[in-house]
């Protein structure tokens, strides 16, 4: 009667132990982004490339994905995307003042079209995004990375 008594507790306390793992809060996907996002918006550096660029916009989605779109003076538009789960690795270049982001993909993973470029429009692949950054340290760079590659894993 011992020995069923003690099977019956160690299987009361492991059903209650995967019930309550099972509604803990992970974090998420959402979450990642969100840190992507906010990190991007507050060190994005609009004057490396003021003389050029009329306007930008950078997005990380919920859904995996990051979308860089340059609008130029001249009416041409650059636009960049890549599934984040296709990322590989990032290096920056420059000081804590002012740099640029390297986020490179595991092969040509990058979408990158061109539109009223004299030219023509153009697309093409590429792998990697270059992001002019300024007032960033050592440690958000580590937490960008971080965030990258969980969303990676997931």
């Amino acid at each position: 009667m011992k020995k069923f008594t003690l099977c019956l507790k160690i299987s009361f306390i492991s059903a209650v132990a995967a019930l309550l793992f099972a509604f803990s809060d992970p974090e998420s996907i959402e979450q990642y982004v969100g840190y992507l996002q906010k990190s991007f918006t507050e060190h994005y550096d609009i004057s490396q490339e003021a003389k050029q660029i009329k306007r930008y916009e950078l997005n990380i989605t919920n859904n995996g994905f990051c979308r860089y779109k340059r609008y130029f003076n001249n009416g041409k538009t650059e636009y960049f995307a890549f599934k984040l789960a296709k990322f590989k690795d990032m290096e920056y270049e420059g000081t804590t003042a002012v740099g640029r982001l390297y986020l490179r993909t595991k092969g040509d993973d990058v979408i990158v079209q061109t539109y009223n470029d004299r030219g023509g429009d153009v697309d093409s692949m590429a792998t990697q995004v270059i992001i002019p950054l300024k007032n960033i340290e050592a440690e958000d760079l580590n937490f960008i990375r971080e965030n990258l590659t969980k969303i990676c894993g997931l």
